[in-house]
């Protein structure tokens, strides 16, 4: 597959064959039945369970390698996998494979006066790009997801990940051999070459229909300003949570500590609370002390300082901060009028909590904040497809153009419509 220049493998040569490959396989995953793609969904969950010591021993080349470049630990959480995750990812595949299947679901039909039956009817995208970092779980998230809708993948993991996603992606290769599904349908980019990067980018000679980037904020800003093809993406994940005066203080410390610490390294992890000022003097230090208790680094403002020694200084930049560690910024505002011009001011747009017993105060929060989702009285690590109910997701959609929030199965599906006559012509 691979053609040589020299000793350099030709990228573009490489990537045009992917593609090629790629289209070939959407015409029959398009059309494969529920059941075809269950089994194969199923097979690669038993195969993951099966060759979970292979793929152990893949991340920890990818492990050691991280390590001896000295990343920072949350990076290291988001690449480390262990027997349970691996088992989880096995269980996610199985969730995905127990969805309804999207294709060919009506989403709606109406009569014409003139006798016309009409509907809308779903289908697969045709052939998705995926580009990700440091999370070898996504390899199986969004293979299965793409396979679910009946879309055919390419897949382009990073280069710290290569070794775990490589070994996963086998997994999912079996799957679709033991289903009879082609093996095309679900590809990895056998290279870490940035250039195969920019040649999906490109759309690969119009294989590529949609990209998905899943990472930081340079990759993301990249495929923004060079896709040639539509994309789903979220720039970050500056999440808020905004405790009003009416809030139960033990659920908002329970809810402020999970958003923040249950893992930082993920984008629905919080950076940012917002205390009502009317609550400061009873909420505000158990709050904070809580957060330092579990070893979270505080920034506040002046006037949080004032009221709690020790705290470290926030500035202007830390608002726009996704820290994806264990630090967090802090503010007092007035009410949740005030929380929502911060949040208007500084957010990405990702999720946002709002912690709160006053009915009225979450109807406004929910009414006037228009990020992709909006939580009350939970935490913002809830913003995952797979608490959604999605079976998984391939990422947090923050634009408006047709998907938004988890990108799960029915939203790598598009539709088309079906008109059913008895003769009719147009006068």
């Amino acid at each position: 597959m691979l053609e040589q220049v020299g000793d350099a493998i030709d990228i573009g040569a490489l990537m045009a064959e992917i593609g090629r490959n790629a289209r070939a396989a959407a015409r029959p995953l398009s059309t494969a039945g529920a059941d075809r793609k269950t089994a194969a969904l199923e097979a690669m969950a038993g195969v993951i369970e099966t060759k979970r010591a292979d793929i152990l021993a893949a991340n920890a080349l990818d492990l050691a390698a991280a390590r001896e470049s000295g990343v920072a630990p949350a990076f290291l959480d988001r690449l480390m996998l262990t027997p349970e995750r691996i088992d989880a990812i096995a269980a996610a595949i199985r969730d995905i494979a127990a969805l309804k299947d999207p294709v060919g679901d009506v989403i709606a039909e109406w009569d014409r006066p003139n006798g016309l039956h009409i509907e809308r009817v779903r289908t697969p995208l045709g052939v998705i790009g995926v580009i990700y970092e440091s999370r070898p779980n996504v390899t199986a998230d969004a293979g299965a997801l793409c396979l679910k809708a009946g879309n055919a993948v390419i897949l382009r993991g990073g280069s710290d990940s290569v070794h775990s996603s490589r070994a996963i992606h086998s997994c999912l290769v079996a799957g679709l051999t033991a289903a009879g599904l082609p093996e095309h349908a679900i590809q990895y980019v056998p290279v870490t070459d940035r250039a195969a990067v920019g040649a999906m980018l490109s759309g690969l000679d119009g294989a590529i229909d949609v990209i998905v980037p899943r990472g930081g904020k340079s990759l993301v800003s990249r495929v923004q300003n060079e896709a040639r093809v539509p994309v789903f993406a979220h720039l970050e994940g500056i999440c808020h949570v905004y405790v009003d005066a009416s809030a139960r203080l033990a659920m908002a410390r329970e809810i402020v500590v999970n958003a923040k610490m249950r893992r930082t390294g993920i984008c629905g992890a919080a950076e940012t609370l917002l205390v009502d000022r009317a609550a400061a003097d009873s909420h505000l230090v158990p709050l904070v002390e809580a957060l330092r208790s579990a070893g979270c680094q505080v920034r506040a403002t002046e006037e949080i300082r004032a009221r709690v020694p020790g705290l470290a200084a926030a500035g202007e930049a830390d608002w726009s901060s996704e820290y994806l560690d264990a630090i967090i910024s802090v503010a007092l505002v007035d009410g949740v009028g005030g929380a929502i011009d911060h949040i208007g001011r500084w957010s990405s747009a990702h999720t946002e909590a709002v912690v709160a017993e006053d009915p009225a105060v979450v109807e406004r929060f929910f009414g006037e904040i228009d990020s992709a989702i909006l939580v009350h009285n939970a935490s913002t690590q809830f913003a995952d497809g797979s608490e959604f109910g999605m079976g998984g997701e391939i990422g947090i959609a923050t634009g408006k153009m047709h998907a938004r929030g988890p990108v799960g199965v029915e939203q790598l599906t598009s539709f088309k419509y079906r008109v059913r006559g008895t003769g009719q012509v147009r006068p």
